[in-house]
């Protein structure tokens, strides 16, 4: 064996988990559930880590949360490093199966009545930001984190179109505004600062927890972003005759098949087909 060959077999050898990770976030890879999981595995040889290690931190970091949150928060992430370290030439590749999810019976998408009540205890709460930002979210189809993100230098009220930057598809993305959204943005700006968030949230968690309160006031079932979001706009976008192909590029869809079977949620199906049909009927006879 060649000297070189021996150096590199001795870099695969030593490296540890620690340093496989400061490699993972340093080209680019997220940092946030990764803290905990270093602290974990520390200076253990990336090597020498294997699925069932993987499965016992998930555990002792998480005793008490859902598979789907262990999933996210421990096993996702940990693979993630060992897939980097795999690409340089660190460690051979594991494979690390996610833990079982229950998914159990999809959550319904915010409906124009839910998003009623909703604008209005924002409004008896004094919350406008917030009630702009669900509104934006589920007549837009933005991401929650593209709805905090977005700055006031990126909206046009004069045009009604909002710019969202670099979203989850490595693009940036007009969305065009309501009438009424732009309504409520135009009094939002008013004591707004130039560069501003438009909505003021910093995180996604914390506008979650903001809806989640509103609800409870309003005695209304609590709608995660997502639902009252991207969910509500797909599935009311395709309620009112938007054509398939127009909601997903409004919304900035690439898989119609992601769109339709995740996305688009059916309100009595069966009674508006046989509404249809009459109304055809009706036509027919005359």
């Amino acid at each position: 064996m060649t000297l070189i060959a021996d150096r590199q077999v001795f870099a695969t050898r030593t490296r540890t988990f620690r340093e496989a990770a400061e490699s993972y976030i340093e080209h680019g890879g997220d940092r946030r559930f990764l803290k905990p999981i270093i602290d974990y595995f520390d200076d253990r040889l990336i090597s020498e880590i294997f699925p069932f290690d993987i499965r016992e931190m998930a555990k002792a970091l998480y005793p008490c949360h859902a598979n789907s949150t262990i999933n996210r928060q421990a096993i996702t992430p940990a693979r993630a490093v060992i897939v980097h370290a795999y690409d340089r030439g660190w460690c051979n590749m594991i494979r690390i199966k996610s833990l079982k999810v229950d998914r159990g019976s999809p959550r319904a998408p915010a409906s124009p009545m839910w998003m009623h009540l909703f604008a209005r205890q924002c409004e008896t709460d004094g919350l406008p930001h917030l009630a702009a930002c669900v509104m934006f979210m589920s007549q837009t189809g933005a991401r929650v984190s593209e709805a905090v993100a977005l700055r006031w230098p990126q909206v046009d009220l004069q045009a009604r179109s909002a710019m969202l930057l670099r979203t989850k598809t490595g693009r940036n993305s007009e969305r065009f505004l309501t009438d009424e959204l732009v309504a409520r943005l135009y009094r939002l700006q008013r004591t707004a600062g130039d560069d501003d968030p438009v909505f003021r949230y910093k995180s996604r968690w914390s506008v979650n927890d903001r809806i989640s309160a509103v609800c409870r006031r309003a005695n209304i079932g609590y709608k995660p972003s997502h639902t009252c979001g991207r969910k509500a706009f797909a599935t009311n976008a395709i309620a009112m005759g938007v054509d398939v192909r127009s909601a997903m590029d409004a919304g900035d869809w690439k898989s119609a098949d992601l769109f339709l079977k995740t996305y688009v949620f059916s309100r009595n199906a069966g009674r508006r087909v046989a509404d249809i049909f009459n109304a055809k009927a009706l036509d027919s006879a005359v």
